[in-house]
C-alpha cells in the first residue's frame, strides 16, 4: 500500500476519465462518492455535462481535450477511485476491430500511463475502473482483455471482471464488461456471480494473470418489459410522427416475418410500443422491429442509421417517429438528466456513446465503495504473479 493515496472515507474522490456526458458520475455519487476531475475531449458532451452538473462553488474540474494530452500534474492527488468508460469503436463487434491498438480504444494506454504516474508519486487510487463493450472479452482472440488486466497488474492491482447488462435495471439490451482493478482484494474462488457467465472464466483460469472474484449479492433479474411505460406520449397529430408515405416505406422495407408479426400487433387489442433500428441486408436498407417490449442497445447517432425508432402499434395503428432525447435519457436511467439548449443530435449521441447510470450504482454500492474504505483487504488473493 506504499505507494497508494490515503482515503476520505466520507466521500471518496473520483477521477473520471472518457467522461462523456457524466453518466458514471451520476451513478458513482449515488452510491455515496464525490467526482472532482473529469476529462472528455468532445465539446458537445461537455457543453451537456457542464448543463446538468451545475457547480457554483467551482469543487469540480473538467478537463476538455485529448487524455494524451493530461499531465499527472492535473491530476487532483488524493482520490480513491479512477473510473475510465474508454471508446469502444475499435472493440465493438460493429466495427473494425483493431483492438486496443486501434486509435480511439488505443486511449487506454494513456489511462495506464497516468495511472502509473500517480503511482510514481505514490497517490495511486486503492480502486480503478475500465467499463467497455463486451466485445473486449474477445478482441484479437482474448488477447486485448489478457493487455488489460496485465497493465493493471503491472501497476499493482489484481482484475475482477464483470459482465452486466444494463437490462437487469432499465428496459434497454445493453451488455458492458467492467474491469475492477484493487490493490487490495477480497479473493473467493468458491463465489459464484450470474455476471462472471461461463465464457469469462477462461480469465481466471489464466495463471499467469494476478485476478480475483469478490463474493457479490444477485444482481436484478434482466427485464422482459418495461419500454412502454419509458415512451413519451405525443398526439396523433404531433408532427414527430412520420407521414404517410415515409411510414408506407417503411413497412414495405420489413421482411416477410417481420411484416406478420408487426401487423398482429397493429390488429390487436390495445396500443403497444416497440423499437425499430434500421439495418442493412444484403446491400439493401431494412427494418427491423423487436418483438419484445424492451430497447435494442442504444447507439451513437452520427450517420443517421444507428438512430432507434418508436413503433406504436394497435386498435388497427402503425405509427413510427425516431426515439427523443427524453426516452435515451430514460432508458440509461437518467430519467431527470437536464436537456436544456442541448441539440437532438447532440442529445442522442451523449447518450448512446455513455454507461447506463443504474449498472453503475449497483455495483458502486455493492463493490466499489467498499473496497475503496477498505472493507475487502488483507485477504489473500487467489492467483498472484510477480510483474516487472
Amino acid at each position: 500500500m506504499d505507494n497508494v493515496t490515503s482515503i476520505d472515507a466520507a466521500k471518496p474522490k473520483v477521477l473520471e476519465f472518457f467522461a462523456g456526458i457524466g453518466l458514471a458520475r451520476i451513478g458513482l455519487e449515488a452510491a455515496g462518492f464525490k467526482v472532482t476531475w473529469s476529462n472528455d475531449y468532445e465539446a458537445d458532451k461537455r457543453s451537456m455535462y457542464q448543463t446538468h452538473f451545475r457547480d457554483p462553488q467551482g469543487s469540480h474540474e473538467f478537463r476538455l481535450g485529448d487524455i494524451g494530452t493530461v499531465s499527472v500534474d492535473e491530476l487532483p492527488q488524493d482520490a480513491a477511485l479512477a473510473w475510465a468508460s474508454s471508446p469502444c469503436t475499435d472493440l465493438s463487434l460493429a466495427g473494425g476491430r483493431a483492438g486496443l491498438a486501434g486509435s480511439e480504444s488505443g486511449t487506454f494506454w494513456e489511462y495506464i500511463r497516468l495511472l502509473g504516474e500517480l503511482k510514481d508519486r505514490g497517490v495511486l487510487p486503492p480502486v480503478a475502473v475500465l467499463e467497455n463493450v463486451v466485445g473486449l472479452a474477445t478482441s484479437h482472440g482474448g488477447d486485448d482483455l489478457v493487455a488489460a488486466i496485465t497493465a493493471f497488474n503491472d501497476l499493482g492491482y489484481s482484475v475482477d471482471v464483470l459482465a452486466i447488462d444494463a437490462r437487469r435495471f432499465v428496459a434497454q439490451s445493453r451488455p458492458r464488461l467492467f474491469l475492477i482493478a484493487v490493490v487490495d482484494p477480497r479473493d473467493d474462488p468458491e463465489g459464484i456471480s450470474e455476471l462472471r457467465p461461463d465464457w469469462l472464466q477462461w480469465v481466471f483460469d489464466d495463471t499467469k494473470l494476478r485476478t480475483h472474484r469478490t463474493s457479490l449479492p444477485s444482481a436484478p433479474a434482466v427485464k422482459l418489459s418495461g419500454f412502454g411505460d419509458l415512451t413519451e406520449r405525443m398526439a396523433h397529430d404531433d408532427e414527430r410522427w412520420w407521414d404517410t408515405d415515409r411510414t408506407a416505406r417503411f413497412v414495405n422495407s420489413l421482411s416477410p416475418m417481420q411484416l406478420a408479426r408487426v401487423t398482429e400487433m397493429q390488429l390487436a387489442e390495445g396500443i403497444r410500443f416497440r423499437t425499430a433500428y434500421r439495418r442493412t441486408r444484403n446491400g439493401i436498407a431494412v427494418w427491423e422491429v423487436r418483438p419484445d417490449d424492451v430497447s435494442g442497445c442504444l447507439r451513437t447517432a452520427r450517420g443517421g442509421s444507428s438512430k432507434q425508432a418508436v413503433v406504436c402499434l394497435g386498435d388497427g395503428q402503425l405509427k413510427v417517429r425516431w426515439m427523443t432525447p427524453r426516452e435515451y435519457a430514460r432508458l440509461m436511467g437518467a430519467d431527470e438528466y437536464v436537456l436544456d439548449g442541448a441539440r437532438t443530435n447532440q442529445a442522442l449521441f451523449g447518450f448512446g456513446d455513455a454507461v447506463a447510470v443504474p449498472a453503475v450504482s449497483w455495483l458502486a454500492r455493492n463493490y466499489l465503495i467498499r473496497a475503496v474504505r477498505g472493507e475487502f483487504a488483507n485477504v489473500a488473493v487467489g492467483t498472484e504473479i510477480a510483474h516487472g
